[in-house]
């Protein structure tokens, strides 16, 4: 059954230069891209996106991050798509991630570590309806 995911490529990994890197793994291991933008996610986009963050201590540094410059949202599709995009990503802990991985690649930081992608379909439902209109997604 094909899914569909947003992936979001955070302002480290866009200046780190990896978007290119990064759509490159997705499309060689199958999956399509359907929309893609660049933008500077909004402090409400991230209050919506990290809802169950909001009220910890660390969201204040959170939203600092990834509404600090510009980031690339995807939506990526394929047969379990969500699964597939979040092995290769790697797990949160870019130290504890295997080399291969996006995370294990290309990062050192937990607050700092690349990349997202949606972790269920019902999360990727509510988080593509955060950055795409139905008539972006192809």
């Amino acid at each position: 059954m094909d899914q569909k995911s947003l992936v979001l490529v955070k302002p480290d990994g866009v200046r780190k230069h990896l978007i290119g890197e990064i759509i490159a793994r997705f499309e060689r291991r199958g999956l399509k891209i359907c929309a893609l933008k660049m933008l500077v996610m909004t402090k409400d986009q991230a209050k919506y996106h990290y809802a169950e963050h909001v009220d910890k201590p660390f969201f204040p540094e959170l939203e600092a991050f990834i509404t600090g410059g510009p980031l690339v949202a995807m939506i990526v599709e394929g047969p379990n798509a969500i699964k597939a995009i979040r092995t290769m990503m790697g797990v949160t802990d870019p130290i504890e991630s295997t080399p291969g991985s996006i995370r294990g690649d290309f990062a050192l930081d937990k607050g700092e570590n690349v990349i997202h992608g949606s972790d269920s379909p019902e999360a990727a439902e509510r988080e593509i309806k955060n950055f795409f209109k139905p008539e972006e997604i192809y």
